[in-house]
């Protein structure tokens, strides 16, 4: 055998084995990555989610708005790579409570039964405003005593938030917006920076951020900005006299 055989022989080997190294470390890298999406979602393989969503009220049939359709889109793909199974269930059908299985609740929480149950639970430094209180447009958020305004088309803000309700329950996603383009927004916010949310906030972290969606007539849903990280006071208590408000509010429905 002559020495230049013996170098491409050599030569290949180290290739096969630098392949196979590259390989095995790439695929670590997925199973982790996975697994850390898996735990931040509350997903395992063969799990089950639900995706809770508008009716679409222009149509005679149950349907779902565009914008929505299209979020639910995005968060099926994730669901999908972490081996779970999804389903899509109207907001004003009666659902179990929440920490069973992972729930990813989407709209406008002035019209979405269940995403403003969520809100008012899990959520009570948050006001939404109706739009029958004076000055205060509808869909209007009240954190801290700030109020976020949306201006159609300019500038809208939406709700985007992880919580959980103990150790062992699974979490859920709220994407709670002012406009329908604004819940698809936030939807593919929390896609794409799933791996960094999973780092900075593990697998039992809540978190609540308010995200700002700036010229949505021009760009759509693509220009998305952080506005606050207002986790703190919007799972704290709106005080009493908020309390008391929402509560009379409450019986007058009821009645």
């Amino acid at each position: 055998m002559t020495d230049t055989l013996t170098d491409l022989i050599a030569s290949a080997a180290a290739l096969i084995v630098g392949l196979a190294a590259g390989w095995a470390v790439h695929s670590a890298f997925a199973r982790r990555k996975r697994a850390r999406e898996q735990l931040f979602f509350g997903l395992p393989d063969g799990s089950e989610c639900v995706l809770v969503t508008h009716r679409d009220s222009t149509s005679a049939h149950w349907s779902i708005p565009r914008h929505d359709a299209l979020a639910l889109l995005s968060i099926a793909s994730v669901v999908e790579n972490c081996g779970a199974h999804p389903e899509v269930a109207p907001h004003d059908t009666g659902l179990q409570g929440f920490g069973a299985r992972t729930e990813f609740c989407i709209g406008d929480p002035t019209a979405h039964r269940r995403l403003a149950a969520h809100i008012a639970n899990l959520l009570p430094g948050v006001t939404v405003h109706p739009g029958d209180d004076p000055g205060m447009e509808r869909g209007t958020f009240t954190i801290a005593g700030t109020h976020y305004r949306p201006e159609p088309g300019a500038v809208e803000h939406v709700l985007l938030a992880r919580l959980t309700a103990g150790d062992d329950s699974r979490p859920v996603f709220l994407a709670a917006g002012q406009r329908p383009v604004t819940h698809r927004a936030a939807v593919r916010h929390l896609v794409r920076n799933r791996t960094r949310f999973a780092r900075k906030y593990g697998s039992q972290g809540s978190f609540c951020l308010l995200l700002k969606v700036v010229n949505s007539q021009s760009y759509g849903p693509d220009l998305v900005e952080l506005v606050a990280d207002v986790t703190k006071p919007a799972t704290s208590s709106a005080g009493p006299r908020a309390a008391a408000k929402a509560a009379t509010k409450a019986a007058a429905k009821d009645d």
